[in-house]
């Protein structure tokens, strides 16, 4: 630091040691409350990472929790559809309104905005990174314990903004056993590391079916993955989710809220345990 200096890094170039680091961290909309938010994220897609998701969040609202769900996946949302919701979300010059659950839970999708939720959404990867941060500074969440956030597959443009913009407390990655996931997951991995953000755990889907005569668990994708890459990274949890055709049934009819699994509930205790970040 110069002898000279004033204290104001805005006016200095130099790059000294007592320099403030820059925040790009985003205020939430002056009438949200929201105590913890956690990312769900995965390096590629159809892994489940949706549906882990509406899990997570319908455990934990369970559990007596206030809840909501953000799906930052602009293009491909199905968070509304996994629920039953199919209302459109309202507004007004104060902020927008998230649309409930049949719980309770609060939301806000892409597919509660469009008239036609069969609608593409044609748009540049600044446009959606833009809408994801509206779905932070112009939605009011309300009350909130945990705001679970959806992200599109892969560690681009919407990884990138939720980063840098919102306030993680950490990540949950999603894969399933196949060898090429190993490598995404490790993108994914090292991308959260070098955004200093905490991964919570791992979630295997479609990781083994259970025979219903013999309650056998079959590998159909091969011999899992999980333990070997959360011992590499240091994951402290994992979670293994089976293949159950009564999930595609619940979802498809927008009623995920009713299963019911223990699988994810050292994830959860992760989550409840990491250290919620303040926006500066």
């Amino acid at each position: 630091m110069s002898e000279n200096c004033t204290h104001d890094c805005s006016s200095c170039s130099q790059n000294c040691s007592s320099r403030k680091k820059e925040s790009f961290l985003k205020e939430p909309h002056k009438d949200s409350s929201i105590k913890k938010v956690i990312g769900v994220v995965s390096g590629k897609g159809g892994v489940g990472k949706s549906l882990t998701t509406a899990l997570l969040a319908s455990i934990a609202q369970k559990q007596g929790k206030s809840v909501g769900i953000m799906d930052a996946d602009i293009t491909g949302p199905s968070i509304p559809k996994m629920f039953g919701v199919s209302e459109r979300a309202t507004g007004d010059e104060n902020g927008i309104n998230t649309v409930l659950s049949p719980s309770g839970m609060q939301m806000m999708s892409m597919n509660l905005l469009l008239d036609d939720e069969t609608s593409p959404v044609i748009w540049r990867g600044m446009v959606i990174s833009g809408t994801v941060m509206q779905f932070w500074t112009d939605v009011i969440w309300k009350d909130l314990d945990l705001l679970f956030i959806d992200m599109p597959p892969g560690t681009g443009d919407v990884p990138l903004t939720v980063f840098q913009s919102i306030p993680i407390a950490g990540i949950v990655i999603v894969t399933t056993p196949q060898d090429l996931v190993k490598m995404v997951v490790e993108k994914a991995v090292n991308m959260a590391r070098i955004m200093n953000i905490p991964v919570l755990g791992l979630v295997e889907n479609m990781s083994y079916l259970t025979c219903p005569d013999c309650g056998k668990k079959i590998e159909v994708f091969g011999a899992s993955k999980a333990k070997a890459i959360a011992a590499e990274y240091g994951i402290p949890s994992i979670a293994q989710m089976p293949l159950d055709a009564r999930i595609s049934t619940l979802a498809d009819n927008g009623r995920i809220e009713d299963y019911e699994t223990e699988a994810l509930g050292d994830i959860l205790t992760q989550i409840e345990n990491a250290q919620a970040k303040s926006v500066e």
